[in-house]
């Protein structure tokens, strides 16, 4: 059963699923769990570059697949909020690998965006933001925000 606050945004472009990432990172703040779940092609790493636009982190951003996690730092003008981009499909749902990665941590002066994280990361923190991406046959893509904890109560741009 799928709660009441869910929303539901269809992204007919790739360029579509980068600005609801930006606009989302508009409105994120230091302390947030992001899980993007939604098979290869769906927009998950488009959706983080998006959010890292948004939130006005340095770096390019690409898939973390070979490195498990990157950092995107502020800006030099230091406007923005440090991101912590993180891919848990190496970790093949090993919570002791997740562990490792000390994103408890970073979540108190960071956002941390998860691909593949659902199943996996939301013990991470209860108030979390699960986003789930998909994309149809005719490549348009829609996502799912499903708003847990105090997320709920937030305005999501959509």
């Amino acid at each position: 059963m799928v709660a009441a606050s869910v929303k539901t945004v269809e992204l007919p472009l790739v360029e579509d699923t980068e600005e609801f990432g930006r606009k989302l990172g508009e409105v994120v703040r230091a302390g947030d769990l992001l899980l993007l779940a939604g098979p290869l092609g769906a927009g998950k790493t488009a959706f983080v570059r998006g959010l890292a636009r948004g939130l006005g982190v340095q770096g390019r951003v690409s898939s973390p697949t070979f490195v498990v996690a990157r950092v995107h730092e502020p800006a030099e003008d230091g406007r923005g909020v440090r991101l912590v981009h993180v891919d848990a499909y190496r970790l093949g749902g090993h919570l002791d690998e997740l562990d490792d990665l000390d994103l408890d941590t970073d979540l108190v002066d960071a956002v941390v965006a998860v691909e593949w994280g659902e199943g996996v990361a939301e013990r991470l923190n209860e108030d979390h933001l699960l986003i789930r991406l998909e994309r149809g046959i005719d490549d348009v893509r829609t996502a799912q925000l499903i708003p847990h904890g105090e997320w709920r109560s937030r305005a999501l741009p959509v």
